[in-house]
């Protein structure tokens, strides 16, 4: 016997399968379009700080700014994405449409006396 509460169960089931699919698809463009980047551009590179550093080591970028498990990193020779993953990045975004990141020091309030 099938009760409310077991096809209520099936809804829920769909609606997070949904949005799973939806998630995924949506960071599989976002990581495909960093590939086309241009030299120059802030990237982020994801996972823990010393397999990332190690990474844009390898890929022969500039370290900009690190934290838990950011990472921002430029370099102005193309196909820097390509190597970032091949020198073992586990994922790679466009910096400045992942977060606003772009790179640059934060403006800080300074008083004036």
């Amino acid at each position: 016997m099938i009760t409310d509460g077991q096809r209520g169960g099936g809804r829920w089931g769909q609606i997070a399968g949904a949005i799973a699919l939806v998630v995924c698809g949506w960071l599989a463009v976002v990581t495909a379009l960093t590939f086309g980047s241009a030299p120059g551009k802030s990237m982020a590179v994801i996972g823990p700080p010393s397999q990332a550093l190690a990474a844009i080591a390898k890929a022969n970028g500039r370290i900009l700014a690190s934290n838990n498990y950011v990472t921002i990193a430029r370099s102005d020779d193309a196909g820097f994405v390509g190597r970032l993953y091949a020198a073992g990045a586990l994922l790679v975004l466009d910096a400045e449409q992942a977060g606003g990141c772009s790179g640059l020091p934060p403006n800080r309030f300074t008083a004036q006396l």
